[in-house]
């Protein structure tokens, strides 16, 4: 009974998902014309850069009103020496670049938003232990930043929200128990087939970025391969890798390695500080 009726109704979905669908690859292709830096992917993104860099000092400065700041002086000063130290070298001065310390042992993160707003949780520092190591990290999140991932993000966002309307009209008239069904099934299937690999694509692209800055700003590539061996340490309830967002430690392991050649065509050793001479 249910696929009798399914193809009774595919004229008129086909013809409406037909028609969204047309508009949606006019949008692709008027807005995918964006490539990001170093790694020179093509990108869609939808939402106009001052938008999106709007969103991200707004959320930035919410999440340091909620947050208790480090006042170690020492970690303080590390974490904006080696963030302005990459900042330096990413190219883009336009960015009101900011380096914050935020004091909680048992968040071992960091984050950056749009337009160059950065966070290192101290939970994070162990597992650094030192400039190089925390460079990783912090090149890592500038590298979201000047790849413009979280609009990326917004805007698959965006089309998996117009994929469902699509879907809805192809079911119209159907009764809400379901139309209810099929929207689980759809979110399912677009959750772990396009957002999550998307996520993880974002990720290793962070990376490959990530060394490259962190070699350009003078911290040698192959303490990349050291944290991660750290963190893969004190991981704890991992999850599959293909139910996550970030790449499992020891594909991110692998994939440096072989990044690693690019990278050290552009490291340089920083000088030395004077009092070190």
């Amino acid at each position: 009974m249910a696929t009798r009726t399914l193809r009774k109704m595919a004229p008129v979905g086909c013809s409406k998902i037909a028609l969204m669908s047309g508009i949606l690859w006019v949008v692709l292709g008027l807005a995918a014309c964006r490539t990001t830096p170093i790694t020179h992917r093509s990108q869609l993104i939808l939402i106009a850069e001052p938008q999106e860099v709007a969103m991200g000092f707004a959320s930035y400065k919410t999440v340091l009103s909620k947050a208790k700041l480090s006042t170690n002086q020492a970690h303080v000063a590390q974490v904006r020496k080696v963030g302005e130290r990459i900042a330096a070298v990413a190219n883009r001065p336009d960015y009101r670049w900011e380096f914050n310390l935020i004091q909680d042992d048992k968040m071992v993160n960091a984050f950056a938003l749009p337009g160059g707003k950065v966070a290192v949780y101290t939970g994070i520092l162990p597992i650094t232990q030192d400039d190089a190591g925390l460079a990783t990290v912090m090149s890592h999140e500038v590298a979201h930043a000047i790849a413009r991932h979280g609009g990326e993000r917004m805007t698959t966002g965006m089309l998996a929200q117009l994929g469902q309307a699509a879907l809805n009209a192809a079911l119209s008239g159907k009764d809400p128990a379901t139309i209810q069904n099929f929207n689980d099934a759809y979110g399912l299937g677009t959750q772990l087939g396009v957002l999550l690999p998307f996520s993880r694509n974002q990720e290793s692209e962070a990376d490959r970025i990530g060394l490259v800055l962190m070699a350009r700003a003078g911290y040698d590539p192959k303490a990349a391969i050291e944290f991660w061996r750290r963190m893969s340490k004190v991981a704890q309830n991992k999850v599959p890798e293909f139910a996550a967002t970030h790449p499992s430690d020891e594909t991110r392991i692998r994939v440096i390695r072989e990044w690693l050649p690019e990278a050290e065509k552009e490291y340089r050793p920083a000088a030395p500080p004077p009092s070190a001479r």
